[in-house]
């Protein structure tokens, strides 16, 4: 399998240090970026034996649509970054892979040139509420028109986030860089246009713009999530932005459990942040998430080994899913309950 330690050495050889900085670093000290990893460590599987599992079937829906495996690639910024297709890869190595791809509002193609590369594969969109309510209802208007599927609406933007790994505290994209998403008002703007007087009140926005399912990301108390999903929200994606946010912010293997029993089936759940492996996948299914976003790997994969580095990436990472649930006696991710995860003793370190 393709393992994201020696991916992320090879991606740093073959991108800039910014750049690299950009995609690898968090906030702050970087506590929550390293305990994102640790908590799924802090978890160990207890295997059924003695199980049928000759044949195993990874296919599920999120949010009614079908995928290939519970795996979506996390909506993250400037693919450009790290290949010169930027997106598009990303978006080929998705459908070819059967994941589903999320399309960050900051991306640097826009939500039709992705749907285009991705033939008819599903996708989701995200954005935030920009104070500009009404050019935010465009950009709604713009993904619907693309082919997405649900919105996904980012609620952790209550401040400007401060990146250890750069002077002042901020990446400052290279020049040229495209952000056609928000073409209208600039990457700048957009960033400290934020609507931080947000309320779940406004999700109901989204809807009623477009008619599309919303997903709501950036939550991690259970609380938050109940009433995400009272204001009609058909997915919650537990997250801590990849503890680019905030540092000293919960793990989020750490609260998912809380946020399914929260929640008590009235939206789906799924769950990213430090997600790595096979064994972290079918933890996280069986605390109850429907699927799985990674972030970071796909990129690492994309920067070291093209369009066919990130497609073999999930290919590998839903085949290691597979292969987990078989050896927990399980033939499809639903039946990965709560049961086969106990935490690990000793702790673990690092």
């Amino acid at each position: 399998m393709l393992t994201p330690d020696p991916l992320e050495s090879a991606a740093r050889e073959a991108l800039s240090p910014e750049s690299f900085a950009y995609i690898a670093g968090g906030s702050g000290d970087e506590v929550t970026l390293r305990a994102n990893t640790a908590a799924w460590r802090a978890y160990a599987l207890r295997p059924h034996v003695l199980r049928d599992v000759v044949e195993t079937d990874l296919t599920t829906t999120v949010v009614g649509t079908p995928l290939a495996a519970p795996i979506g690639i996390a909506p993250t910024a400037m693919h450009k970054l790290v290949h010169q297709d930027g997106e598009l890869a990303t978006a080929r190595a998705a459908a070819a892979a059967g994941a589903l791809m999320t399309v960050s509002m900051f991306a640097n193609h826009s939500y039709a040139d992705v749907a285009e590369a991705m033939d008819g594969a599903p996708f989701w969109a995200q954005m935030y509420l920009l104070r500009d309510h009404g050019l935010t209802r465009e950009l709604a208007v713009r993904a619907k028109e693309a082919g997405a599927r649900a919105l996904v609406v980012c609620v952790d933007g209550a401040a400007v986030p401060r990146r250890s790994r750069f002077a002042g505290g901020a990446f400052v994209p290279p020049k040229g860089l495209a952000f056609p998403n928000v073409r209208e008002i600039g990457l700048t703007k957009a960033i400290t246009g934020l609507d931080r007087a947000m309320t779940f009140d406004d999700l109901t926005l989204f809807p009623e713009w477009t008619g599309l399912p919303i997903v709501v990301k950036g939550v991690q108390r259970g609380d938050d999530a109940a009433r995400c999903a009272a204001a009609g929200a058909a997915g919650i994606v537990v997250s801590n932005h990849g503890a680019r946010q905030f540092d000293g912010c919960t793990p989020t293997a750490a609260v998912l459990g809380e946020i399914v029993d929260a929640v008590a089936g009235n939206a789906e759940v799924y769950v990213d942040g430090g997600i790595r492996s096979g064994s972290d996948g079918v933890k996280a299914l069986a605390l109850g998430a429907r699927a799985v976003f990674a972030g970071r790997p796909p990129l690492w994969a994309l920067a070291a080994h093209g369009e066919a580095g990130a497609t073999a990436w999930l290919h590998d990472f839903a085949e290691d899913i597979a292969r987990v649930l078989a050896f927990c006696g399980c033939r499809t991710p639903g039946e990965a309950t709560r049961d086969l995860v106990a935490r690990a003793w000793p702790p673990p370190h690092g």
